[in-house]
């Protein structure tokens, strides 16, 4: 097999791998979620705390969102097809807004509740359960997060990375429901921390989801690759053996991968079946070494030296 091949394989397996590792922890965290839940609601009730309660139903939020990137790398893994020639990565970026959107929905909500009910009473002082139950959940979805955010930068998964943040929400949103669950124990009185806590999670949270969302919406309108890769993909053109000259370098975002459209001139003498392969070497270089460049297309074009055209 030759060399292109092999590098094709590779990057077959490699890509394989990636989803297999997204599915793992995917799954892994969902059913950490929905064991999370269970435990901070009934924490909650047996350990008379609002907050925890509350923090558990937030909990099953996430499982949205796993949801979602299950269901989604199923469909943007998916080779081109008739009616998706180039590809189905801007699904990826739909489930990205989608992920931006919920945490978003749930920043607005943590915020409207802890401002409303800043002087409704609260009930008698929580059980030591419910602080058991929020500091599980902080230390539990934090190690989530970290290790979901590995997967996603392996995998370039907007996706991915956007749901270990809405595991990281969960973990902040548990702190003020920690300090409730200890100020209310220890500190008689001093329930406002709660409201307070809220309101200053919910702004963090709102901030991750602007962090999330706007990115997703760049690649929507067509946002082309940043200045760097655009120069490392001229390089590379340039540096393939026949090629004189590249311009009009237009690239186009894909989900985590680049589309690449460029002009290519070659030496004019040459038959059409030389500059063909040329071109064919650029765009073989270009997405073996590019910039994560997932398709190529080349125009061919004569070299004429500035003497002819005189």
């Amino acid at each position: 097999m030759n060399t292109k091949g092999n590098a094709r394989l590779e990057r077959d397996g490699a890509c394989k791998d990636e989803v297999r590792q997204v599915k793992v922890v995917t799954w892994t965290g969902a059913v950490i979620n929905l064991g999370l839940s269970f435990f901070k609601v009934a924490a909650g009730i047996i350990g008379n705390s609002q907050a925890i309660v509350a923090d558990g139903v937030h909990s099953l939020s996430d499982l949205v969102t796993d949801a979602a990137v299950l269901i989604g790398v199923k469909y943007w893994s998916a080779p081109p097809d008739d009616t998706h020639p180039h590809g189905h990565r801007r699904i990826e970026t739909l489930v990205t807004m989608l992920i931006g959107a919920l945490l978003a929905a749930v920043a607005a909500g943590i915020g409207y509740n802890a401002v409303t009910t800043l002087m409704e009473p609260h009930p008698g002082p929580p059980r030591l359960i419910a602080l058991i139950a929020a500091l599980a959940s902080i230390l539990s979805k934090e190690a989530l997060y970290r290790w979901t955010a590995l997967v996603g930068r392996r995998a370039r998964s907007s996706a991915v990375i956007a749901n270990a943040w809405h595991h990281r929400s969960d973990a902040l949103s548990s702190i003020p429901a920690a300090l409730a669950a200890a100020g209310a124990r220890f500190l008689p009185g001093w329930y406002f921390l709660d409201h307070v806590g809220a309101i200053v999670v919910s702004v963090f949270i709102l901030q991750a989801a602007w962090k999330i969302s706007w990115p997703a919406l760049r690649e929507l309108a067509d946002r082309g690759a940043d200045p760097e890769d655009c120069r490392r993909i001229e390089q590379i053109a340039l540096a393939t053996p026949g090629v004189i000259e590249v311009h009009k370098i237009r690239t186009r975002r894909s989900g985590p991968g680049i589309n690449v459209d460029l002009h290519v001139l070659v030496h004019a003498g040459l038959t059409v079946a030389q500059g063909h392969d040329i071109t064919t070497e650029v765009k073989r270089r270009l997405m073996d070494e590019g910039p994560h460049v997932i398709d190529v297309i080349t125009h061919l074009e004569p070299h004429e030296p500035p003497d002819r055209i005189a």
